[in-house]
């Protein structure tokens, strides 16, 4: 059973998001979500993570009091590195869509999603991939193809051939079950190199390897 929290300060929004996604969780190809667990500040999720709780996916908005989203992805990402933090919020500025990715967000969609994509979103996320507003992607795309490689020789990553391969395959758009697949490794195997990759890279999540990969021209598009 998928376990789901979600993080939003709007209570109307937060609780008719808890109990879509609770009437429609038997429908998510990664098997049934279980009744999400709502909170209204990152605060709070922080405590329950710190008490050693742990979700499988977290949606949040960026626009919270206290502790904003952006840097509560931080925090929650610190603590449990390998829950799926999906950002679900209005804003689609570039300034805060970078910050989000990267903080260690896996994906980036907006309030107007239909309930199915954010159900698709959730799927994504849980088999590591990167789900975004098609919106949000182009506005990503625009961002790295604005952005010169910076890449020397000096700032080689020092990656393996494999985790190369594994980046490569991120970058390609695939999520962790199908880069296992396509390269006949165990899932395990697959994370512990995604872990890697991650650490080399100096980042949180997915979306913000991917980011750097294109960015510094660590892997060609």
């Amino acid at each position: 059973m998928t376990t789901l929290w979600i993080i939003e300060d709007n209570v109307a929004y937060r609780r008719a998001t808890a109990r879509a996604l609770a009437a429609r969780g038997g429908q998510s190809g990664s098997g049934t979500l279980s009744e999400p667990q709502a909170f209204g500040r990152c605060e709070d999720a922080l405590e329950r993570l710190t008490a050693g709780e742990r979700p499988d996916v977290v949606l949040l908005d960026i626009g919270l009091p206290g502790i904003d989203g952006i840097e509560g992805i931080r925090r929650m990402k610190a603590i449990a590195p390998d829950i799926g933090i999906l950002v679900l919020t209005v804003f689609e500025d570039d300034d805060k869509i970078f910050r989000a990715i990267c903080a260690g967000a896996s994906g980036y969609l907006l309030k107007s999603e239909p309930l199915d994509q954010v159900v698709q979103a959730i799927d994504q996320a849980l088999a590591g991939g990167s789900p975004m507003n098609p919106r949000v992607a182009k506005r990503v795309l625009t961002m790295l193809t604005r952005t010169t490689p910076v890449a020397v020789e000096s700032d080689d990553p020092g990656l393996s051939d494999r985790e190369r391969q594994v980046l490569e395959l991120m970058v390609a758009g695939l999520g962790k079950k199908e880069i296992a697949t396509q390269l006949e490794q165990n899932l395990h195997t697959v994370d512990y190199i995604t872990r890697c990759i991650y650490k080399k890279l100096h980042v949180n999540g997915v979306a913000a390897a991917v980011t750097r990969a294109v960015r510094d021209g660590i892997i060609k598009r």
